[in-house]
Formats: C-alpha cells, structure tokens, sequence
C-alpha cells in the first residue's frame, strides 16, 4: 500500500518527464504523433494536480490522446503540406524521362543516357534493347534506371511508315 501512495505522491515528477521525452521524440520525427501524446501527458498532469488517482490519470491522458492524433493531427497534417511544392525532386523527377540506349540494355545490365544528360547503368523490363533504341525511365531501382521502349499514347500517334 505504501508503494501505490509514493507512486500517486511523485505521479507528477513522472508526468512531466513523459511529456518532455515525447516532446524530444517530436522534434526529432516532426510529425505530431508525439505532441499530441505530450497534450495527453499534460491532460495526466492535469488530473494528477486536481486530485485524481493514479489509474484515472492514465484514462485521461491516454483517451485525451487518442482522441487527439485521431481529430487534431490529420487537419494540421493537411495545413502543414498544404504549401508544398508538388514538382518531383532527386530520383522522382526521372521517372518518366527519355533517352537513348549507349549499350545494350538487357535484363541484368547496360547503359542509356537521358535527356537531361545523365549516363545511368540499366536494366530492360522485358526484352534486350539495341545502342541507339529510344527508351523511357520506368522507375529507379538503387543506382539502376528500369527502362522500356516508349508506347505511344494512342494508336493516332503511331508513326506511319
């Protein structure tokens, strides 16, 4: 008995240094999951300075919590990414690019140049593809450009021969 009234005694010591240690793990996450467990913990704190035992508290920040991260976070998600730039940067900006085949492009190896003039090691999605073959960036698996001969979008835009 005298180990549970300690604990409710110093409750509060425990509080603050759980919403602190989730307010460090939010700085270094940046995605409020951990702040809105910090307000639960100032919800605790709250109960805890009022009077309330020790299994309330634990309701009470838990339930303030959980019903932050579920109301709270994702409009704050929404306002924070709201000015984001929407353009494709690093490896996403490749994908979809042109090129050219340098040499032959198979299922393990070879090599293109893109349009914006960068050489990269390649891989064929089906098939070999001969120097000089026009291709397309279909995604980019580590340093390997996955490549495939660009289709036309309809058959109105086939060349005729």
């Amino acid at each position: 008995m005298e180990l549970i009234q300690t604990i409710e005694q110093w409750a509060w010591i425990g509080w603050l240094v759980l919403i602190l240690v989730f307010l460090v793990i939010e700085m270094l996450t940046l995605d409020f999951t951990f702040l809105m467990l910090s307000i639960g913990g100032l919800a605790g704190l709250g109960a805890d300075l009022l009077g309330a035992p020790i299994w309330l508290q634990v309701i009470i920040a838990a339930a303030a919590g959980a019903l932050l991260i579920l109301f709270l976070r994702p409009p704050l998600l929404r306002r924070l990414r709201r000015g984001e730039d929407p353009t494709p940067s690093n490896v996403d900006r490749l994908i979809g690019l042109t090129g050219t085949v340098l040499s032959t492009v198979g299922a393990h190896s070879g090599q293109v140049k893109l349009v914006n003039g960068d050489v990269w090691t390649a891989r064929a999605e089906r098939g070999d593809l001969e120097p000089g073959t026009r291709i397309l960036v279909s995604r980019i698996d580590g340093a390997t450009a996955i490549v495939r001969t660009p289709e036309p979008l309809n058959p109105a835009e086939e060349p005729h021969l």
